[in-house]
């Protein structure tokens, strides 16, 4: 009877030791009824090659991938059914990753996929805003005002870079991972162009002024 509790005990103690030590990810999605039956894919965002890419079938609205890797990674619908869903960004890492697929897709509950999501909230208000000030720009050109089409052009330019700003900053504050290198190379602070001389020049990616 000893030996019987000892090894329960051995075996809970055990079970408890692996699931602190799991490498693994989790990744359990909802997606809308339509879409029942349906093969749903996890694409890793640099080789979408189909021996590397999983997929899964849509049943009772659910789906799950498990993964030992860390990457970048697209959760996309089968491309028949596609119109109308958002492809969602998600980080493969440790942890249970929870996941909706809709019009609005979303990821969260392990810490780069809340950071991430948090940037997808605010990029998706950027670049509303911004397509809109250049719009709006656009008018004023059109219509002759060269003066307030240049004002809301530069409205336009600050509110873009204060963006590439943020996405930085977010990138610097996550020190390390596959995020942190995704976000930093987004949005370098320099690129160089070939001159008609034929030297390189090196300019602010965020004035276009050349770096002395």
């Amino acid at each position: 009877m000893r030996k019987i509790l000892l090894f329960g005990l051995m075996a809970v103690l055990c079970s408890i030791f692996a699931a602190c030590n799991d490498s693994t990810c989790h990744i359990s999605g909802t997606a809308p009824d339509k879409y029942e039956g349906k093969k749903i894919f996890l694409v890793p965002l640099t080789d979408s090659r189909a021996e590397v890419v999983d997929s899964v079938v849509i049943t009772n609205g659910k789906f799950e991938f498990v993964r030992d890797t860390v990457m970048m990674a697209k959760i996309l619908i089968d491309y028949h059914y596609r119109m109308g869903v958002e492809p969602l960004l998600v980080v493969v890492e440790p942890g249970q990753v929870n996941v909706t697929i809709d019009a609005v897709s979303s990821a969260s509950g392990t810490p780069q996929n809340d950071s991430l999501q948090q940037w997808k909230i605010r990029k998706q208000e950027h670049d509303s805003q911004y397509a809109m000030m250049r719009r709006v720009a656009d008018g004023f050109r059109l219509s002759g005002d060269t003066v307030e089409a240049k004002k809301e052009q530069e409205r336009a330019t600050k509110y873009h870079v204060e963006f590439k700003k943020y996405t930085r900053q977010l990138a610097e504050n996550l020190k390390e991972g596959v995020l942190h290198d995704f976000l930093g190379a987004m949005y370098p602070t320099t690129y160089q162009r070939l001159m008609p001389d034929s030297t390189t020049v090196t300019f602010d990616a965020d004035t276009n002024e050349p770096i002395q």
